[in-house]
């Protein structure tokens, strides 16, 4: 396996699934892309393209949400999806706890433990999304339809209306 800017767990984890051709195309800054809009300036891209990766908890158990960098989470969409009783934002020690990384470096698969996956319906708007690759310096470009795919994601439609 080739050495790379990416966390090794998730550098494994694309091993793991026949995507080394991946660590190629991961791209390091030498600021921070903790946000989206950091990322999406960095990369000079539509802050669209941005895949954010956040989890949240459902009563009580984590749950990964994908979302266009552009847009926010409904949190009682989600419930509905979910059938949950409620859900929150999780904290920075369970993210890290549940998924191995931390806040603004997490990315869309290769987590510690396996967590539901949903991922908004409007990341296949694009051709092309970035998303973290382990670590708030480091992302990596996929067809939206991959990376859905490669985290086992429910397309969902999970998005805040936009006033």
């Amino acid at each position: 396996m080739t050495t790379t800017a990416a966390h090794p767990r998730f550098a494994e984890a694309l091993h793991d699934l026949g995507l080394d051709q991946v660590l190629s195309r991961v791209r390091r800054f030498p600021e921070a892309t903790r946000t989206a809009a950091e990322a999406a300036a960095a990369i000079g891209c539509e802050l669209s393209q941005i895949c954010k990766s956040l989890i949240f908890a459902a009563d009580g158990v984590p749950v990964l949400v994908l979302m266009d960098g552009a847009s926010r989470v409904d949190l009682e969409l989600v419930r509905g999806e979910l059938g949950a009783e409620q859900v929150t934002r999780a904290n920075a020690d369970v993210v890290r706890e549940s998924t191995g990384y931390a806040i603004g470096g997490v990315p869309p698969f290769g987590h510690r433990t396996r967590t539901r996956v949903l991922a908004d319906r409007n990341l296949l708007a694009h051709g092309v999304v970035w998303a973290a690759a382990g670590n708030p310096h480091v992302v990596f470009p996929m067809a939206p339809e991959d990376l859905v795919a490669h985290a086992d994601a429910t397309l969902v439609d999970v998005r805040e209306p936009i006033a």
